[in-house]
């Protein structure tokens, strides 16, 4: 503990630090603002500008980006239901309804209050439990990912809105969606549709942004806030006493979820805010308005995707195993600078390990303040003309999805699950399962068929899997939960 407040004290008496975070942090928040441009890609493209550092100040400026990044796809998801980043797909089931109701600033404090929450509780456990989380997320192998993978796929039914029928079918259509590209362990192409371009399966980011984006654009007469007769649109809003009460609690455990989630290598933050949030949706009262405007969702969404950075450090710093897609930049940048990450991190470089723990508190603060200092300038945004602010976000998507590959086809794909998203909408069809089992579709099969050539094809392969066993309960018991309140409501 010492050593951490000793590695504290030297940060804040550096200036070129506290300068290299702040910009990380707004390059951050600027970049998952954008659709498309991931943390991973911030992050990489930043890598370079930090050679002629010193190693603190570029390991700030690093930390600051990633963690600036995974909140700044939170503005636009609920102020024009335009996820910046995958991971801000779950705020903008509560929060975009809030913006309509006349609410965006209260859902943005919120969400940022909420990320701070999530940011600090995850870096505590960070700091505490790295060697016991570390050896527990080290025991996963294929049977035990494929049972997490089931138990986020049997949360769907929470997300399912009225019909369970239609949000099974959405389901369905996501895992069929995720057959697309070349087979996972034999390598044969799969529904290709004569495009080349599929062999690495369907593009996540270009699916995203056309559900979502381009599927409000092709729908502007939902857009503006609907504010009561007399009601202004308040710019700048602290976070409410009422809001930290009632979601207190359900930012500890997504908090929890998300930082075990994130310290898991390939789980990741866009897993963990879609599991938290379902948990969230699964656990729910009956005056909860889940999916209409209700804050717990975005209290779930928002603490658990942003504990998932502070957890994906977790294997990184303690095992020299990269957590997530952007940790996994981090470390050629640690090495860069001199920095191996591992188990004798710690042991060799103790002050610079804890100088580390203590960028990650600061740069949660950094993007609280952040988010609040610039509310009112990006809810000013909501002031332009529909007309134009849709030809922006349309441009900018099409940006978005062209940059992840500078492949024409991936604008396509997202015009074309666009047309889709907006179906979706009109037939009641839920776009959430969708996503969520596009997202967790390959990860099951891959570690399905792998677990089955471990266990020589039998299925009892995963009775001798405890944690397995126990994930593959727990989604049992949620379906059933689910279906029991559902006929209970009727």
């Amino acid at each position: 503990m010492m050593e951490i407040m000793t590695g504290s004290l030297d940060l804040m008496l550096v200036p070129a630090v506290w300068i290299c975070l702040l910009a990380g942090v707004v390059s951050g928040m600027l970049v998952g603002a954008v659709p498309g441009l991931s943390a991973t890609m911030g992050v990489a493209l930043l890598v370079p500008f930090t050679f002629e550092l010193d190693i603190m100040p570029a390991i700030a400026l690093l930390v600051g980006i990633y963690c600036g990044a995974i909140y700044g796809g939170t503005v636009p998801a609920i102020l024009f239901r335009t996820p910046g980043t995958p991971a801000s797909a779950a705020t903008l089931m509560d929060g975009y309804p809030m913006m309509q109701r006349g609410e965006a600033g209260r859902a943005l404090a919120l969400s940022a209050w909420s990320a701070l929450i999530g940011g600090v509780i995850g870096t505590l456990l960070l700091i505490f439990l790295t060697p016991q989380i570390s050896r527990f997320a080290l025991s996963f192998g294929p049977a035990e990912f494929f049972a997490l993978a089931v138990l986020g796929l049997s949360l769907i039914t929470a997300l399912s809105g009225e019909s369970l029928l239609k949000g099974a079918i959405a389901t369905l259509a996501g895992l069929l969606c995720a057959t697309v590209g070349m087979d996972p362990v034999s390598g044969y192409p799969r529904f290709l549709f004569g495009s080349v371009s599929l062999m690495e399966g369907m593009p996540f980011i270009p699916v995203l942004i056309g559900l979502f984006a381009i599927a409000e654009v092709f729908s502007p007469d939902r857009g503006a806030p609907q504010l009561p007769a007399g009601k202004k649109m308040k710019l700048f809003e602290l976070p409410h006493g009422r809001d930290m009460k009632r979601c207190g609690w359900m930012n500890l455990k997504a908090s929890l979820i998300g930082t075990f989630t994130g310290s898991t290598p390939g789980a990741g933050a866009d897993i963990a805010a879609f599991l938290c949030y379902s948990a969230a949706n699964q656990q729910s009262k009956p005056d909860d308005r889940y999916g209409d405007g209700e804050p717990k969702g975005i209290a779930a969404a928002e603490s658990g995707k942003t504990a998932a950075t502070s957890g994906a450090m977790i294997p990184l710093l303690s095992l020299g195993i990269p957590g997530d897609s952007v940790t996994a930049v981090l470390i050629g940048a640690f090495i860069l600078h001199g920095i191996q990450p591992g188990p004798l991190l710690f042991q060799d470089h103790g002050p610079l390990a804890y100088s580390i723990l203590a960028i990650m508190l600061f740069a949660h603060l950094a993007v609280f303040v952040t988010a609040l200092s610039t509310a009112r300038l990006v809810m000013g945004a909501l002031k332009i003309d529909r007309r134009f602010l849709n030809a922006g976000i349309l441009l900018l998507s099409l940006m978005g999805a062209y940059a992840l590959r500078a492949n024409p086809v991936d604008c396509w794909v997202a015009l074309g699950f666009g047309v889709l998203g907006v179906g979706m909408r009109k037939t009641g069809f839920p776009a959430a399962p969708f996503l969520l089992a596009l997202i967790l579709g390959g990860m099951a099969e891959t570690n399905l068929r792998r677990a089955l050539v471990l266990g020589e094809g039998s299925y009892a392969f995963f009775g001798g899997r405890p944690i397995a066993l126990t994930l593959l309960l727990l989604a049992a018991f949620f379906v059933a939960l689910t279906l029991w309140k559902r006929r209970k409501a009727a």
